[in-house]
């Protein structure tokens, strides 16, 4: 695969990786917390100027993919997913980026070989696989890179 494909575990802590063209992987995490004195659309603000760096840095985006959670513990991070996730799409469809939507399990199984894998097990592979990983956002994010690379999904259509 010659596209650079990014790769987001979304939260108040974002977990990304990626894979530009140059086949170098980059990871880390960035906190998307609300600041004190602003408003409760700033956060999302902020995560859309960071997609807009990404891809400045980068000079193209090919492929996005992102962790689909379908059951939250609470309802503010469903809030801030659902947010977080509108955004995400939103800008995709507006640089007609093509993105998918990766349930939590099938990331789980394909990196650990258990769909129920707890988050240090995660770490764990990412580290088996020479990544060194700080954060379980970080970890989850290039679990689903290496689900994108190895399933090869280069067809999106945006």
């Amino acid at each position: 695969m010659n596209n650079t494909i990014l790769a987001l575990d979304l939260g108040t802590t974002t977990g990304w990786a990626l894979r530009p063209q140059n086949g170098q992987t980059a990871h880390g995490f960035v906190s998307f917390k609300s600041q004190r004195f602003e408003g409760g659309g700033m956060r999302f603000l902020r995560f859309k100027h960071w997609l807009a760096e990404i891809k400045t840095m980068t000079g193209e985006i090919n492929a996005v993919y992102f962790e689909e959670v379908r059951r939250h513990v609470g309802v503010d991070a469903a809030h801030v997913y659902g947010g977080l996730m509108a955004t995400l799409t939103t800008w995709c469809e507006h640089h007609r980026i093509p993105y998918q939507g990766v349930p939590v399990g099938t990331i789980k199984k394909h990196a650990t070989g258990k769909g129920n894998a707890g988050k240090a097990e995660v770490i764990a592979a990412m580290r088996a696989l020479g990544h060194p990983v700080t954060d379980d956002n970080e970890a989850d994010a290039l679990a689903i890179l290496h689900w994108a690379l190895d399933n090869n999904k280069d067809d999106l259509a945006v």
